[in-house]
């Protein structure tokens, strides 16, 4: 390496130290904590949690209309429930992987240790918060996609994910940008509950220091990923983020008004509007993949194409084109 790319390397390590303290500085301006009344006052209300065009079975308009307004009610329980315990589910992941990058770690006192920290305890807050709305809501649904298979499939897989940075960094890009964009629509409508309205304004704040921290880390650890890592954030990662997407409404939330789980999730999933709602929620992902360099010659695999709805060239497309 020569004395100007040695240089050069320097100045951005640095920029990107000095972009992170900052991350943490503003981490510390205002702890939001999500049991004193204080900050998330009051309880959900009786009232139909999400409105009808927010809830993901909107999207077959042949099977929506056909609910009565009880079973639409119970729907929109049961989908913010499905979402909340996907969160919980999800943040745990996080911090296991926080965790053990923080212990591989040889320099402590680096930058990205501090934040890592700060984001845990931002992300254990928002689990306890997610858990008091659980308790509140008390869904009735069976997850089926939460069985033995899929636990021990989680033992294998889990350990495999955090091993490898860049792929690891990807699973929390995808995990943070899904629930954003839910939340930013829930946040914005005027018939939302305005307990779930406040909670998604309070998530959201936080959360976009966490993808702004995710963006900046990418493109360190694709730089010191191995070709075998290289090849799984490539071609793997793309269906790593439309699960993210996929599941985080589970198929056992149609059953209970009277639909079957699996055909249903199914219709659901692969419906234009959903279709075009999951390219919304995951094409900022090419954003920082494209700009570490990640698609040979600048074009996109066909797996990223289909998940984020864009052509070889990362131009947007409309979703039928996208199929």
């Amino acid at each position: 390496m020569d004395t100007t790319t040695t240089a050069t390397t320097a100045t951005t390590a640095r920029t990107a130290d000095q972009r992170i303290e900052r991350l943490s500085s503003a981490s510390l301006n205002r702890i939001l904590e999500p049991d004193l009344d204080l900050d998330l006052p009051g309880r959900l209300g009786a009232g139909q949690l999400l409105p009808d065009e927010l809830v993901s079975l909107s999207c077959v308009p042949e099977l929506f209309d056909d609910l009565t307004d009880e079973q639409k009610h119970t729907l929109a329980k049961e989908e913010f429930a499905s979402i909340v315990d996907t969160g919980v589910r999800f943040e745990s992941v996080l911090m296991a992987g926080f965790s053990l990058e923080i212990l591989n770690r040889r320099d402590l006192t680096d930058p990205r240790v501090t934040y890592l920290l700060h984001e845990m305890g931002e992300e254990t807050r928002h689990s306890r918060l997610f858990v008091r709305l659980l308790d509140q809501v008390r869904p009735a649904a069976t997850n089926p996609l939460d069985g033995t298979i899929a636990r021990l499939a989680q033992r294998v897989v889990l350990p495999i994910l955090t091993s490898m940075p860049a792929l690891f960094c990807l699973l929390v890009l995808s995990g943070e940008e899904v629930p954003d964009l839910l939340q930013k629509l829930a946040s914005e409508h005027d018939d939302t509950d305005p307990m779930i309205k406040a909670v998604s304004k309070y998530h959201r704040q936080e959360e976009a220091r966490h993808l702004a921290f995710a963006r900046m880390l990418f493109p360190e650890q694709w730089a010191a990923a191995g070709p075998i890592e290289r090849l799984l954030v490539r071609h793997l990662g793309s269906r790593i983020a439309i699960a993210m997407f996929d599941t985080i409404v589970h198929p056992g939330v149609y059953a209970t008004v009277g639909l079957p789980a699996w055909p249903t999730w199914r219709a659901v999933n692969r419906s234009h509007r959903r279709t075009a709602l999951r390219h919304r929620a995951l094409r900022p992902l090419l954003v920082p993949l494209l700009e570490a360099g990640v698609f040979g010659g600048g074009r996109v695999p066909r797996g990223w194409q289909l998940a984020c709805g864009v052509d070889r060239f990362a131009r947007d497309l409309d979703p039928v084109e996208a199929g």
